[in-house]
């Protein structure tokens, strides 16, 4: 979806308008709109390059972090190899931001480029699941699961761009856009000693080859460590820190096995003129070098002004989510917003994450407060998988408590009450034995809730068609 600088003085006035034209409205959206528009066209042009190849550079820096390792260590694995989570992440867990406890992670990042590879997953025994593929634009292309092809044994052989060949009888084939391609897979578990055992044995069941050595007996190579490569940055710092013809060159070169797709003509098109050409080296000769600094931070504050203007992102008492991850089509603003806080997101149809930072007042949620999200009788999240309310602090990580719950959902035995409603007792302290099992523990300062959805209803009810909603969250007592 590009935005032409007509459509930017309209958003910019919109927003404007609806805070009331106040001193501080304006400022935060006048600097990077009007920053925007002061510059000549190449400026434009970059700029719109920059939001472009937003996903692409920060999948490739993504990619060169978790899989820099000789041996699968922790989160991180060589390519071609799956890293599988065996518990979830504690209060001292700093890997990544908006961690769950729901489901244990099996991921693995493939390069498809010179030959497919299989992936082979075992029966699940009717377990929720899913294995979103992931293409180098952050498009989810395929995903297996339970919600879209069922439990029992599968196989798949994914294929990259341009292949055409014969695949052995029994393997459906799952052509990628791209070369790149990073299985983003999820299972459910309980957290139980006896649920974790269950998953472990199903993780260890799922293979991952290249097509030339399946049905043979295969060890994968040692993965290859790049000295060079920052393991401590956090990506999108690394990603923010390129100049202009860092971040150009690096997506010239990336954009060659991971082509743009058709649909991009019109808006890659527009790039020649700043020396970017699917296909071919950068040309920096065609870029003007006082741009390098400027264009990327310029970018990428209109990147985070979507979270203000962005159509895709929904807000239902005090609960926000994007109705359109997954798939972006042309919108590329919505992309390179969910790659700058939600790298990996689900398609909606899969999972939905409405996020509150702020009661039904417009008030930050504060631990030393006690608050109640009340679900009416039968208006429990409705999904097919599962649902579960997680709590993180101010910085999107898990809090310490007393009971080790990071999140709440039916598998602690919901109490209701007498009319059939279900309060949860979202607060610092114990709210007493009564109310233990409704009760998500809070850190004393600032935090934040998020609401996971795993296959929300498409049909009456559903968050997805507006006929459900979530909750507002009400302060019961201050103390």
């Amino acid at each position: 979806m590009p935005i032409n600088r007509r459509q930017a003085l309209a958003a910019f006035s919109a927003a404007v308008s609806a805070l009331a034209m106040s001193r501080t409205a304006r400022a935060e959206f006048d600097g990077p709109v009007v920053r925007a528009l002061e510059g000549g066209d190449d400026f434009w042009i970059a700029q719109d390059a920059y939001i472009y190849g937003y996903p692409l550079v920060t999948m490739e820096m993504t990619r060169r972090v978790m899989t820099n390792v000789a041996e699968v260590e922790g989160t991180r694995g060589p390519m071609g190899q799956f890293v599988k989570l065996r518990k979830y992440p504690d209060a001292s867990f700093r890997d990544v931001t908006a961690p769950n406890a729901d489901t244990l992670y099996t991921t693995a990042w493939i390069d498809v480029g010179d030959e497919p590879w299989v992936l082979t997953m075992p029966d699940m025994k009717d377990r929720y699941f899913l294995f979103p593929m992931l293409d180098g634009w952050t498009n989810v292309f395929q995903v297996p699961g339970k919600r879209t092809t069922g439990t029992k044994a599968q196989t798949y052989a994914i294929t990259g761009p341009g292949w055409k060949g014969a695949l052995p009888a029994g393997i459906k084939e799952y052509k990628s856009p791209t070369s790149m391609v990073w299985i983003l897979g999820r299972i459910y578990c309980t957290g139980t000693p006896e649920d974790y055992a269950a998953v472990h044995a199903a993780q260890d069941e799922f293979k991952l080859v290249p097509l030339s050595a399946y049905g043979k007996s295969y060890t994968p190579p040692a993965g290859k460590v790049d000295a060079s490569v920052d393991m401590k940055t956090a990506v999108r710092d690394q990603v923010n820190g390129l100049d202009a013809a860092a971040y150009f060159t690096l997506l010239a070169q990336l954009m060659k096995r991971n082509p743009p797709a058709a649909a991009d003509a019109a808006e890659v098109a527009k790039f020649a003129k700043i020396g970017l050409v699917p296909g071919k080296d950068f040309d920096a000769g065609k870029f003007d070098a006082a741009f390098a600094k400027r264009v990327p931070q310029v970018a990428f504050d209109r990147i985070m002004l979507q979270f203000k203007v962005n159509k895709a992102i929904r807000n239902v008492n005090g609960w926000a989510f994007d109705a359109e991850a997954g798939v972006y089509g042309t919108n590329y603003f919505n992309r390179a917003l969910v790659t700058a806080i939600g790298l990996g997101a689900n398609r909606i149809q899969d999972a939905c994450y409405p996020t509150s930072q702020k009661d039904a007042d417009g008030k930050d949620y504060v631990g030393s407060n006690k608050y109640v999200m009340r679900f009416p009788k039968g208006q429990l999240p409705p999904v097919g998988g599962f649902w579960s309310l997680t709590m993180y602090d101010e910085n999107y990580f898990f809090v310490a408590n007393p009971i080790n719950r990071q999140s709440i959902s039916a598998r602690q035995n919901l109490r209701a009450n007498a009319d059939g409603s279900v309060d949860l007792y979202i607060q610092k302290d114990n709210p007493g034995p009564d109310k233990e099992s409704n009760w998500l523990p809070a850190p004393a300062g600032k935090f934040v809730l998020m609401l996971r959805m795993y296959w929300p209803n498409e049909k009456s009810p559903s968050i997805i068609n507006g006929t459900w909603k979530p909750p507002p969250v009400r302060q019961a007592t201050s103390s």
